[in-house]
């Protein structure tokens, strides 16, 4: 659920009603704890389970939400087709079978929760479709004089019928441990005494992959243009000295298209909070959506249920095709070498094997040149150093290019 978080913690900053046809100002009201449902639903024209999130507010002096369990969710659409979710960890449901949102088709929400409270939307259809029709990078400098890479985004509807674009993005890059040698470094204990020995690694840390998802709203619209047209959007901005570009950095974006109601909660959620404090467990009110309570006007739901259209692209690049003959960004962590000394006293384990005992160091190589600051004869690094899991998983993706 990690691609939620940014949904709900923005929601639980604000309390708006949103009207359905304009952005207008908002009378927001400071509470401290309310009863409120809080909704993530966006069905696409993807073919898959699609997948549905409820949770409810939480107090102010809580850690964060708290799942709402057990809800009878399903959609049913004007063919009378009903699509039903299951849940599959505590607030995720997901569809019990694979479908796609169609074009001229009427989709209605509705949920029953454990307490026996009943909410449902109005009937809601699918955006019209617009492909992304580039995805590219382009070495920029900004205002400060500091280069980076950005990632621009273009796409075109002639029909014109599109005008409002949210985006998200998958990130994916490729780790490899600076400090890595294919030896391991082991305490082997025997009856009264113990060893250290090289033992030859057994499982991949030298390269790994990790994949992130964007954290923020991204959106876009065209209505003030004659066209229905994106030119040159950025939708990621990479500066150079980034670890996560140091190898090969791939980008998957997803490209929403939108209703203005939809659009409209997004961009509140966006002003209200601030791209600074999308984290931010600050909660002045809540926000409401188009999701509505059938049982009482007084019962509070927060939230979207929306039928997007969405369309992705991805690109791969590489630092040095931006940045050739230059330094490697930093990696993520500092990976000087040091020695502990290998001499027991009293019985006791060595520096160097207690060290190793702790898990937080891996072997890099041996010490030719013992000195007073590292008198130890096997240098070793911090583990993230030597093993790139730490960071990622030694998995490649399926769809990983190199």
């Amino acid at each position: 659920m990690k691609k939620n978080k940014i949904f709900y913690s923005i929601i639980f900053t604000i309390l708006v009603f949103l009207n359905n046809s304009c952005v207008e100002p908002y009378d927001i009201k400071p509470t401290t704890s309310e009863n409120a449902l809080i909704i993530k639903a966006t069905i696409t024209n993807e073919y898959k389970n699609q997948e549905i999130y409820l949770s409810k507010v939480f107090p102010l002096d809580s850690n964060g939400p708290s799942p709402e369990s057990n809800a009878v969710v399903k959609i049913i659409d004007d063919n009378q087709n009903t699509y039903n979710f299951i849940e599959t960890i505590p607030g995720k449901y997901i569809s019990s079978n694979e479908f796609e949102a169609q074009p001229n088709i009427n989709y209605q929400l509705f949920i029953t929760t454990q307490e026996g409270k009943s909410y449902t939307t109005e009937p809601t259809q699918l955006t019209s479709i617009t492909q992304i029709d580039n995805l590219y990078p382009s070495l920029e400098v900004n205002d400060l004089g500091f280069e980076n890479i950005t990632l621009f985004v273009d796409s075109y509807n002639p029909n014109g019928d599109s005008r409002y674009y949210r985006y998200e993005f998958e990130e994916t890059y490729k780790i490899v441990a600076p400090k890595w040698n294919q030896y391991d470094l082991v305490v082997v204990q025997n009856s009264n005494s113990y060893t250290i020995e090289k033992q030859l690694k057994t499982r991949e840390e030298k390269t790994c992959y990790n994949t992130v998802n964007s954290n923020s709203i991204i959106q876009k619209e065209t209505t003030g243009f004659i066209e229905d047209r994106v030119t040159k959007f950025p939708v990621r901005i990479l500066s150079k000295d980034n670890t996560i570009i140091s190898h090969r950095y791939s980008i998957l974006v997803k490209q929403y298209v939108q209703s203005l109601e939809a659009f409209t909660f997004y961009k509140t959620l966006n002003k209200l909070s601030g791209s600074e404090s999308i984290f931010s467990q600050n909660q002045p009110g809540f926000f409401g959506g188009n999701v509505f309570s059938v049982d009482s006007p007084n019962d509070k739901v927060v939230g979207l249920f929306e039928v997007s259209s969405v369309s992705t692209k991805r690109i791969f690049i590489n630092y040095q095709d931006f940045f050739p003959n230059q330094p490697l960004p930093p990696y993520f962590t500092e990976c000087e070498p040091f020695a502990p000394t290998n001499k027991p006293e009293g019985g006791d384990l060595s520096d160097l094997a207690v060290t190793l005992n702790s898990g937080t160091v891996k072997y890099f190589r041996d010490n030719l040149e013992p000195n007073y600051t590292n008198p130890g004869p096997y240098l070793v690094v911090p583990v993230e150093c030597g093993d790139c899991t730490k960071y990622g998983t030694n998995v490649k993706p399926t769809f990983w290019v190199d």
